[in-house]
């Protein structure tokens, strides 16, 4: 183990000091429980567009993991549904919202389900492909409007639901209403019990819109090591220290491949899913280089965080899988 983490150590500091990785924050590479490499550096950071100025990172520091958030809010539902307390994805969707009957009134919205949203595929009208800090953005005007859930859901259609993957923050902010409702909780509050604290994680912030509605899209700021921790928990099929804190089940249907993304992998229940070097991985991935990349046949979880958001450089939005792919499967995998 020290000889594969010196290794790592060594490939992490040739790649960024020949500027292949620009703006990466942190690194955390755990493998069979063991903590292989930490790396923590210097760099102007953000949190949700607001300038933070330039920060030291630490062991400690909370970081914008972004739409990574995504595919922790997933296993969040994961365990309010093995709790009764939200919907089977075979459910119509609308029949969760009633406040819209106008909205569930058309038809071809009532063939939206749960699953839909859980896959993206709502085929709704959605651009998340243009900066997020322009009203054009989907989300943006999401966080705009005046009802963020009417918003979304009276969207026009414009491919059958469950056809087509088209990245959907919107999809989320649904399921974290599910959550919230089914519980009657708010989502932060619920996730800090049934899923951070099992894991011994009690430093996070969750941040909100105007409506006081906690972005399950993108709001969570954790640190990497913390952000390890949950692909740890994915890698033990949902178990921790002896207890089930999401069902294993749960998992399983979560990471079963559903539909072809528009970025050359496959998306199952809010995570990607695709194959490097001949290993497969699944993977939360947020704006600015946040990763969870986790690998089952090694037992590798790999966290990055980075502060390139809305930035389409090269070297910078493909930053992270420079590291993964480039600096640990090539050192762990040998």
């Amino acid at each position: 183990m020290k000889h594969m983490g010196s290794e790592l150590r060594d490939r992490l500091h040739e790649t960024l000091s020949a500027g292949r990785a620009d703006g990466v924050h942190a690194v955390v590479v755990v493998r069979d429980g063991s903590t292989l490499l930490e790396h923590y550096g210097t760099g102007a950071d953000f949190s949700w567009g607001t300038s933070l100025g330039v920060v030291t990172f630490g062991p400690g520091t909370l970081h914008d993991i972004r739409s990574v958030t995504k595919s922790l809010t997933a296993l969040v539902y994961g365990i309010a549904l093995g709790e009764g307390r939200v919907p089977e994805p075979d459910q119509p969707l609308l029949r969760h919202f009633p406040a819209y009957p106008d909205l569930a009134a058309d038809p071809e919205r009532a063939r939206l389900t749960v699953g839909h949203a859980l896959t993206m595929s709502l085929g709704i009208q959605w651009r998340e492909d243009l900066p997020y800090n322009s009203p054009a953005n989907s989300e943006i005007a999401m966080e705009m409007a005046p009802d963020r859930y009417r918003y979304i859901l009276e969207q026009p259609i414009v491919a059958p639901p469950g056809t087509r993957w088209a990245y959907c923050g919107g999809a989320t902010a649904l399921l974290g209403r599910l959550i919230s409702e089914g519980t009657g909780r708010p989502l932060p509050e619920y996730a800090r019990q049934k899923l951070f604290a099992p894991l011994g994680i009690d430093s996070f912030e969750w941040m909100a819109g105007r409506d006081g509605a906690a972005s399950a899209a993108s709001g969570l700021r954790l640190t990497p090591r913390d952000l390890a921790r949950v692909g740890e928990l994915v890698l033990a099929h949902g178990g921790w220290d002896g207890r089930e804190v999401v069902p294993a089940g749960w998992l399983r249907r979560m990471l079963e491949p559903r539909l072809p993304n528009d970025w050359g992998s496959q998306y199952g229940y809010q995570w990607f899913l695709g194959e490097s070097a001949g290993r497969r991985w699944v993977a939360g991935m947020g704006n600015g280089g946040q990763r969870l990349f986790v690998v089952p046949e090694l037992d590798l979880v790999v966290a990055i965080t980075a502060g390139n958001y809305d930035d389409p450089s090269p070297n910078h939005w493909q930053a992270p899988t420079t590291i993964f792919e480039q600096v640990v499967l090539p050192a762990v995998a040998g």
